[in-house]
This record gives structure tokens, C-alpha cells and sequence, in this order.
């Protein structure tokens, strides 16, 4: 781990998360939760494993990061955030925000997997139907996707659960997924352009700003 070697409190915090891939691995760790060398490895495309186990040796030296043992039958080694690496959520919160105006073009070969949008999910959610009962939409699916929980006006975005029943799941391509719930495609656009629901429209619609419900 290379340091700026500068009395900054900006310098010290780069020279812990400033290195490639680290906060990516903290994106990971915030979207997926607790999960294995395999699953992190499968989230980060173009890590080298030796690389990932550099990083998270680094982040565990920092306490960024602890190793738990899980019993059988799953008898696997998990992966998550201290209290001290799930402080970065704001951080990896404002880049999201900061970087989303740059999601505008299409992918042009880029690699996307669902659950990356689940951070940005938070922040483009309403709930377009605060007295009405609770619905779930799932992005994706269980093997990469996360499921958007409205409930008395509030939204939470979630991984996948098998024991969860989605009133509706969607899947897009992602420039459409991120047009929708930016508020810059109708739903009507959407469908036409790709987006396939399956379920109840009217649940995604109550979660999208008001320029996805319009014409819906």
C-alpha cells in the first residue's frame, strides 16, 4: 500500500481506499452484504484473484473489512464491512451521485451487472403510493439482481431473497433500466425499447419518478 506521506486527513483516507479496485470492493460489500471470495470475485470483472486477495489482505489489515467462519452445511468463509468500512457508505454514496450524469451514453461494451444499480436505486426510488400495501420489484434475478421494497412511503432496496415473492420482476438492458429510473424514459419508451415486467406494472409504476408513470 503506496502513501501519500502527507498530514491530511484526504491523503490518510486515500492511502487506505485510494488504491484501484477498493472501493469497488466496498460497493460490493454494501450491495451484496456478507458474501465470499467467489461471489466478490463474480461482482468485480477484470480483478485478478491474486489482486482481490491483495486488496481485501489490506482492507482486513486496515480494519476495513473481517473474515467470519459460517457453520455447516455452509461451512464458508464471509466477507464483510466493520463499522469502520460501512462509514464509507456517504463517500461511495456522493461518487454515485456525482458520476451518474456520466451514465448518459450507452455501455458501448462496458460490463453491467444489476445489482451495481442497487445503490443509485435508494436515491431514484419514490413511493408513489404511500397508503396502498407494501410491494416488492425485482431487478434482475436471484443470481444478480436486488429487490426495491415500498412500504408507507419508504423504499428500500435489498439483494435478492429466495424466500422473497416479488409482486414484479423487470429486466432491460441497462441503459434503459437507467433511463427509467432516472425519470428520463416513460415506461411506454421503456417497454418498447426492451424493458419486459413480469407481474404487476402498476407495482413498478409506483416506484418510478414521476416522468416513468406518465403515459404508463
Amino acid at each position: 500500500m503506496r502513501s501519500y506521506n502527507q498530514y491530511c486527513s484526504m491523503a490518510r483516507a486515500l492511502d487506505l481506499v485510494g488504491d484501484r479496485w477498493t472501493l469497488l470492493i466496498v460497493r460490493e460489500l454494501l450491495t451484496q452484504g456478507p458474501c465470499r471470495f467467489s461471489d466478490l470475485r463474480r461482482g468485480l470483472p477484470g480483478i485478478a484473484s491474486n489482486l482481490l486477495a491483495d486488496r481485501l489482505r489490506e482492507m482486513e489489515s486496515a480494519a476495513l473489512i473481517a473474515r467470519h467462519d459460517q457453520p455447516p452445511p455452509a461451512a464458508a468463509t464471509l466477507i464483510d464491512l466493520t463499522d469502520r468500512g460501512r462509514d464509507l457508505v456517504g463517500v461511495v454514496r456522493e461518487l454515485t451521485r456525482w458520476g451518474a450524469p456520466l451514465m448518459i451514453g450507452p455501455p458501448d461494451g462496458d460490463e453491467f451487472r444489476v445489482h451495481w444499480f442497487a445503490l443509485p436505486l435508494r436515491h431514484l426510488c419514490r413511493d408513489g403510493a404511500p397508503g396502498e400495501p407494501a410491494v416488492t420489484v425485482r431487478v434482475g434475478d436471484l443470481y444478480d439482481g436486488c429487490d426495491i421494497i415500498a412500504e408507507h412511503g419508504r423504499v428500500d432496496v435489498r439483494p435478492c431473497a429466495a424466500g422473497r415473492r416479488p409482486d414484479a420482476t423487470i429486466t432491460a438492458p441497462p441503459q434503459v433500466l437507467v433511463a427509467l429510473f432516472a425519470g428520463q424514459m416513460p415506461l411506454p419508451a421503456a417497454r418498447a425499447q426492451g424493458l419486459v415486467v413480469d407481474g404487476s406494472a402498476a407495482a413498478l409504476q409506483r416506484l418510478l419518478p414521476d416522468r416513468g408513470r406518465t403515459d404508463a
